[in-house]
């Protein structure tokens, strides 16, 4: 299958533009003492001057390099599509572990053509691993082709479980519950675009989150499509603002994995 030009271009930049964005949020994080946070829609869901000003740094470079494309980001306004592009972004996913001085955040960046990811990258500074993948293309970690494994299993891996102020806590202890009877054990590190995008690499079996914000996990979702994983339809309405759950498998972990979520998936208009 060939790649289209158009989302090949975006994928060449995407990558350009995660990297030049997490140096910056680097830098932000080994002086964060100096870092002003603040809270949210509460005291775990934070955010700070160096989400915003990342966030401005990566509009900017798409503005220079893709003027007609559409933007839609965590933490300013969005911009409307005049090429049916739009990049959706989050330029700290994993905001918590990164005021705490912990390694797990990244720039999460994906291209939506209005139906579907067509390009994106995901970059974690603190480990200088570079996830990147185009419609069409393939999936890559640092240059290495990604494939997932398909013999994992529930209980022969981990499964990343997302949490959020706005999941009802029944939902996570019921999920929880449920893959510990099966046999299998649950991961977090508080960044859901990683977790995903350790589906892709085949470091998680698979992921589930009752509701993900889509700059949350748009990048990783195509990274793990093009590595030959499973994901549930997310948002197929096409309403990105709402958010919906996300899924995703290993082929060998897609069913149990379907059934141990089944009932608990949350859709809100956050």
């Amino acid at each position: 299958m060939s790649v289209n030009p158009d989302h090949q271009s975006r994928h060449v930049a995407v990558q350009e533009i995660a990297k030049a964005a997490g140096a910056v949020a680097l830098d932000y994080f080994l002086n964060r003492e100096t870092l002003v946070i603040e809270a949210k829609a509460g005291p775990q869901d934070v955010v700070s001057i160096a989400d915003r000003n990342v966030e401005t740094l990566i509009r900017e470079k798409i503005a220079a390099q893709f003027p007609e494309d559409g933007i839609m980001g965590e933490e300013h306004d969005p911009v409307p599509t005049r090429s049916g592009l739009t990049w959706v972004i989050d330029p700290i996913d994993g905001t918590s572990p990164f005021v705490m001085g912990m390694p797990d955040w990244c720039v999460s960046i994906a291209v939506h053509d209005g139906n579907e990811v067509v390009a994106s990258a995901i970059f974690a500074p603190r480990v200088d691993d570079l996830y990147h993948a185009v419609k069409g293309g393939g999936a890559w970690l640092n240059g290495r082709r990604l494939a997932v494994d398909p013999a994992r299993t529930v209980q022969s891996g981990l499964i990343g479980m997302g949490a959020n102020y706005r999941i009802p806590r029944s939902y996570i202890t019921t999920f929880a519950e449920r893959l510990l009877d099966a046999g299998g054990m649950f991961y977090r590190n508080g960044s859901g675009a990683l977790m995903i995008a350790y589906v892709a690499a085949g470091r998680l079996a698979g992921y589930f989150e009752p509701h993900i914000n889509a700059w949350d996990c748009l990048a990783a979702i195509l990274m793990v499509e093009e590595a030959g994983g499973y994901v549930a339809p997310y948002c197929p309405d096409g309403e990105l603002s709402k958010g919906d759950a996300i899924l995703a498998a290993a082929p060998g972990a897609r069913e149990e994995l379907i059934a141990l979520s089944s009932g608990l998936s949350l859709r809100t208009s956050s």
